[in-house]
C-alpha cells in the first residue's frame, strides 16, 4: 500500500509539472479583466506569487524578492505577477498595501479563488514558475533565503 502511493505521488509531481495553466481570468487593480493563459503565453519566465493580506510569509516573500527584483529582470527578463487570494472581506485591503509597499509587480485579484482552486492551492504563499503557459516548478510556504532558490530555478530555465 504504501509503494502503491508513494508511486501515486510520483506520478502526480510529475503530471504537475507539465501541467499547462487554465484559461481564468481575473482582474487587476483598475478593474480590468486579465488572462492567465495569455498572460503566461511567453518564452519570457513568469512567476505567479499567490499571497493575501493577512499571510504575513507572503508579505516578507514579496519584499524579499522586491529588494532584487530589478536585477532579476535585467538577467533574465522575467516577470512577477503578485495574485493576491483575499476574499470579499479582506479586499479592501489589498490596494492600500500594495501602494504602501510600493511593488513594481503587476497584481492580480483572485476575490472569487477561481485560479486559486483550479490550481489546488490550498496553502499561502504558493508559488508558480511558468514558461510558454506550462507550470515548470511550484513551492509553497516561504523561508527566508527561499528566494535565492527560486531565483536559479528561474535561471535555469530562462536559458
Amino acid at each position: 500500500m504504501k509503494r502503491t502511493v508513494f508511486i501515486l505521488l510520483l506520478f502526480q509531481l510529475f503530471f504537475l509539472n507539465a501541467q499547462e495553466l487554465p484559461d481564468i481570468s481575473l482582474n487587476n487593480t483598475d478593474g480590468e479583466s486579465v488572462s492567465i493563459k495569455e498572460l503566461t503565453q511567453s518564452d519570457n519566465i513568469k512567476i505567479l506569487s499567490f499571497w493575501a493580506t493577512w499571510c504575513v510569509p507572503c508579505i516578507n516573500e514579496l519584499d524579499a524578492i522586491s529588494d532584487v527584483y530589478e536585477e532579476w529582470q535585467e538577467e533574465t527578463n522575467v516577470e512577477l505577477i503578485a495574485i493576491s487570494t483575499d476574499d470579499a472581506r479582506t479586499k479592501k485591503r489589498v490596494i492600500p498595501m500594495i501602494n504602501g509597499k510600493d511593488w513594481e509587480y503587476q497584481i492580480l485579484i483572485d476575490d472569487n479563488q477561481d485560479l486559486k482552486r483550479a490550481l489546488n492551492i490550498n496553502v499561502l504563499p504558493y508559488v508558480v514558475v511558468v514558461k510558454n503557459g506550462e507550470i515548470i516548478h511550484t513551492r509553497t510556504g516561504y523561508t527566508p533565503g527561499s528566494e535565492e532558490e527560486l531565483y536559479e530555478v528561474v535561471k535555469a530555465h530562462s536559458k
